[in-house]
């Protein structure tokens, strides 16, 4: 899973928190195999978390990493600074996951069945 950060291998495209929280969604209720079909809560759920994200990146300007994080990861120094520099927009970053990680468990939680 760390390949999606900085936006998917570095490239600053779709915010690897949503690439993550689909690929969750996904093996929770994706088919097993080629014979069985997939829970059609997969792309129920993966839709409203994507609108959820865009919601939550509304500031920043789009749901890919170069709006939010704006680093261009190639740059060994400003990657370095964005990782070490208490001050860098990795707080931001951070707050994001937190805040997705969240409104996702909210999620989960009101698809879980009821306990007899």
């Amino acid at each position: 899973m760390g390949a999606f950060g900085g936006g998917v291998a570095s490239s600053g495209n779709v915010c690897g928190i949503l690439s993550g929280g689909v690929a969750l969604i996904s093996s929770l209720y994706s088919k097993g195999n080629l014979e069985e079909k997939d829970d059609p809560r997969m792309w129920r759920l993966s839709y409203k978390l994507f609108k959820q994200f865009e919601n939550l990146t509304e500031s920043f300007g789009g749901i890919n990493c170069r709006d939010i994080a704006r680093l261009n990861w190639s740059d060994r120094e400003a990657t370095r600074d964005f990782y070490k520099n208490p001050d860098s927009r990795r707080k931001l970053c951070t707050q994001l996951c937190g805040d997705f990680a969240f409104v996702l468990g909210e999620m989960l939680d009101r698809e879980r069945p009821e306990s007899p």
